[in-house]
């Protein structure tokens, strides 16, 4: 059985998706992409061949000839297109965020459960690092004993024209919203954000710190800085009670040169997560094929990260008090 696939966006993710699934993943035919600029879906659906482009991403849902969806689009479609394939009864992968409010989430949700469940995946790709699966697992076989402080860092090389403070939550933090309790087997409960004093452009505090709280006691700093302009910087440390567990360097070649010995850093997330998206998009098809639900970030994971970074903006906005999390409950 060959799955075939429909993206909408053709940006740099939704490129790069097209890109994976007809270069790596053997079970998927990618067959339409859609995009507002359709000079840029042309450009997209042309390095496949047979693929179709167009500039109507709800005409790319009903087409007949697609079995699911990819969602890479601007965040704030996300919410309005899955919605529209669920109603269709197809399949969806849509990138984080979810949709950009707790409200569009839960209306996402809702339609997913009406549909009985399950056609909803959430492209929270870390899941699928192979780094952070060997963490989770180190950290499960509880040798180094129960985890205490988390320590996570994100830092990029520059922010997107525009970002404002929010975006770094919403557009990078989010990731960790998700990626911590699901090292921890445990719920985001409160969290407090912290900032230096200063904008680095209009609108943006630059780097950020967020402080989560899960229900397991342990307690997670969380560091964003979208402008540190060295390189591509992710970082996971769990300091246990009897030890400490951290991702590993992902270099792959070590420099020795004019008496230094160096690694070098990517230039965004593509290099550094290339795997997880590949691991990520195959777990998503290959469980279509199989007929087995999605291992993926389900709609509720979706839901569950937006809840926590909308206490973190709270406390943006609220002098960085401590906000608990409050997510629906549907």
């Amino acid at each position: 059985m060959t799955v075939r696939v429909g993206v909408i966006g053709a940006g740099v993710m939704g490129a790069d998706h097209v890109r994976l699934l007809h270069g790596c993943v053997p079970d998927a035919e990618v067959v339409a992409v859609a995009d507002v600029d359709g000079a840029r879906a042309r450009a997209l659906a042309d390095t496949v061949p047979g693929a179709r482009s167009g500039t109507d991403a709800r005409a790319l849902i009903a087409d007949p000839g697609v079995d699911a969806v990819v969602i890479a689009s601007h965040d704030s479609t996300h919410a309005e297109l899955t919605v529209a394939a669920v109603r269709a009864g197809k399949p969806v992968l849509c990138e984080k965020p979810l949709a950009p409010t707790v409200a569009e989430c839960v209306e996402v949700v809702r339609e997913d459960d009406k549909a009985g469940g399950g056609l909803v995946s959430v492209g929270f790709m870390r899941r699928f690092d192979p780094a952070y699966v060997a963490l989770k697992a180190v950290l499960g076989e509880g040798g180094s004993g129960r985890p205490r402080v988390v320590h996570c860092v994100s830092r990029g090389v520059t922010s997107a024209s525009g970002a404002v403070s929010e975006f770094s939550v919403t557009g990078s933090a989010i990731h960790e919203f998700d990626t911590v309790p699901w090292l921890l087997d445990s719920p985001v409960t409160a969290v407090s954000w912290h900032a230096p004093e200063g904008e680095s452009a209009p609108g943006l505090r630059d780097p950020q710190i967020m402080l989560l709280h899960t229900a397991d006691g342990t307690l997670t700093t969380v560091e964003t800085f979208l402008n540190a302009g060295y390189g591509y910087d992710i970082r996971c440390e769990v300091v246990c009670e009897r030890g400490a567990l951290q991702l590993a360097d992902p270099a792959l070649v070590v420099s020795h040169l004019d008496r230094a010995r160096s690694t070098g850093y990517p230039a965004d997330w593509r290099p550094r997560f290339a795997d997880a998206y590949r691991l990520e998009l195959k777990a998503w098809i290959d469980a279509l094929v199989a007929g087995r639900p999605s291992p993926l970030a389900s709609a509720r994971a979706g839901l569950t990260a937006s809840g926590v970074a909308d206490a973190v903006i709270a406390s943006m906005r609220d002098g960085g008090r401590t906000v608990p999390v409050s997510v629906p409950a549907l």
